[in-house]
């Protein structure tokens, strides 16, 4: 039945205009939970190196739920819901572990790793007494199952059966740059940073998909020439959501400086005491210096010379979120190459030299919206249209445009 959400009005029929309450309002919230984090839509659940041997397991989250990745004896990787049949308890509190089956810790019933209830204590009852009713099921009882797919060691899943295949989901385009990372080989985990944001969590892949706000708020990261808008560059977007896009450039001589006049943030005579963390080699077939796919609702990798890594955020309520990176690498690396990005580390994460700037105008974006939710956001560089830019065009919002096309039609149609 509508609600009172389908009755708030757009401010315009296009997406130029963003609401500022749909960055703080809880009903909003508690929809987008139903509808995207829990519909028919893809979350990342972590790296299937991360649980390497039959038996290892991990915790995961979609939306606010939690959930456990396994990895059953045949090594096939699944996920379950981390909660009890019994009593709604989370049934797994370690980040990792490795056994033969999962045991709630309230009243030990206990389950396979692909979710099946195996065991449950005086379901007989004691000495002829009590216990479960004589049709009572075990496999009726069983943790519920979510689908999942891996794609070269990075592993998504889904509350619904019916989502596309990933393939589908991303489009061949989105697909061709994910898997230009996820290439096959074998992956390695470096280390993994954790922060919380006080914001709401569409502004991080908003600020993915903003290949404007890098060339101005970043010092760090233009002033070493490692991002800029006037590189040779392209903003792609799958056709058919609008949702999924890439933002890639390749970096250029320090000293061509055309076009960035109005980078007030420029500071060109910047030096660090050590450059190493700076230094990189060329590991892919293309000159691509940084590359972000962004995949709807909320999961990046991204490609910065030679640091890679996941940025996956979890929800937490209305205006907060918590953002969790993975860094990773091939297990094929040699010493240099591991070196060079754990290095390149330091840029990113809760206090790397870039990614700090993000955090605080997140914050700042919070304070704005949520004392103003009758205003609305500006969102024209570029146009007004979802339509992709012209090839090289890296000046356009129209990838944030598209994320709310999509969003738009997910959250407010009339469905019954």
């Amino acid at each position: 039945m509508p609600t009172d959400l389908d009755e708030r009005p757009w401010p315009s029929e296009d997406n130029s205009r963003i609401p500022n309450w749909v960055y703080s309002d809880p009903d909003n919230y508690r929809r987008e939970l139903d509808r995207i984090f829990y519909g028919p839509f893809w979350s990342f659940v972590g790296l299937a190196c991360e649980i390497p041997e039959p038996g290892d397991y991990m915790r995961s989250v979609v939306g606010e739920k939690s959930v456990l990745v396994t990895r059953s004896a045949d090594g096939e990787i699944g996920a379950v819901l981390n909660i009890c049949s019994h009593r709604g308890l989370e049934v797994c509190r370690d980040k990792f572990g490795h056994g033969r089956e999962l045991m709630c810790p309230y009243h030990q019933w206990t389950y396979d790793l692909r979710g099946d209830l195996i065991g449950v204590p005086f379901r007989r009852g004691v000495k002829g007494k009590g216990g479960y009713p004589r049709d009572f099921d075990p496999a009726d009882h069983g943790l519920r199952r979510l689908r999942v797919e891996t794609v070269n060691g990075a592993v998504f899943a889904t509350f619904d059966e019916n989502a596309p295949a990933m393939r589908d989901y991303l489009g061949e385009e989105i697909w061709a740059r994910l898997t230009r990372v996820f290439d096959g080989r074998a992956l390695e985990v470096l280390g993994y940073h954790r922060q919380r944001v006080r914001a709401n969590w569409k502004l991080y892949p908003e600020n993915m998909k903003d290949s404007y706000h890098a060339s101005l708020l970043h010092v760090f990261l233009i002033s070493f020439g490692l991002y800029r808008i006037d590189q040779k560059g392209e903003l792609l977007q799958d056709p058919r959501t609008r949702a999924h896009n890439v933002v890639s450039s390749i970096r250029n001589d320090l000293d061509d400086v055309a076009g960035t006049e109005e980078m007030r943030s420029l500071k060109r005579d910047f030096q660090l005491n050590d450059m190493r963390p700076l230094a990189s080699v060329k590991e892919y077939d293309d000159d691509v210096t940084i590359q972000i796919v962004t995949m709807f609702p909320a999961f990046t990798v991204q490609q910065q010379n030679n640091l890679l890594q996941c940025r996956n955020v979890v929800v937490k309520g209305p205006e907060e979120f918590e953002l969790v990176w993975t860094f990773f690498g091939y297990a094929g690396d040699d010493a240099d190459l591991r070196r060079r990005r754990v290095r390149m580390a330091n840029l990113v994460g809760a206090a790397g030299l870039i990614s700090i700037d993000d955090t605080e105008v997140f914050e700042f974006s919070r304070a704005g919206m949520s004392a103003n939710p009758d205003r609305n956001c500006v969102v024209e560089l570029g146009g007004r249209g979802i339509e992709p830019p012209v090839a090289g065009d890296m000046v356009s919002e129209g990838p944030i445009r598209g994320f709310y096309d999509l969003y738009r039609r997910i959250m407010y149609d009339r469905r019954s």
